[in-house]
């Protein structure tokens, strides 16, 4: 009998891919949280992109549903580094407006 085959007739069937969740929950938080979404966002793709070589390796072991999950958190993690990208470089243009507005009110050129 084959490992694989052991851990499929251990288990009962084929199993949730271990950081699917995780990568799903990571990835919607980047998206809400405009800082620190990028740190999160990576860590969700990192996991995301484990479970999908886990899955292509042996998909009979896995779900597909688990898979799907894996998927979702990657495109919500990328979507959250995206946002939190365009949050940060906002934040630097209205700081950067505010500098200029505050030196010309000072007479500054």
């Amino acid at each position: 009998m084959q490992p694989q085959d052991q851990l499929t007739n251990y288990y009962g069937g084929p199993q949730n891919l271990p950081n699917a969740t995780t990568s799903l929950v990571l990835g919607i938080i980047s998206i809400v949280a405009a800082f620190i979404g990028i740190i999160l966002g990576i860590i969700g793709i990192i996991l995301a992109n484990r479970d999908r070589k886990l899955y292509k390796s042996s998909p009979e072991l896995y779900t597909a549903s688990s898979y799907s999950t894996s998927n979702a958190g990657r495109i919500c993690s990328i979507i959250g580094i995206v946002l939190s990208v365009l949050y940060i470089l906002g934040a630097i243009a209205m700081g950067f407006y505010f500098v200029m507005m505050a030196r010309e009110q000072q007479g500054y050129q």
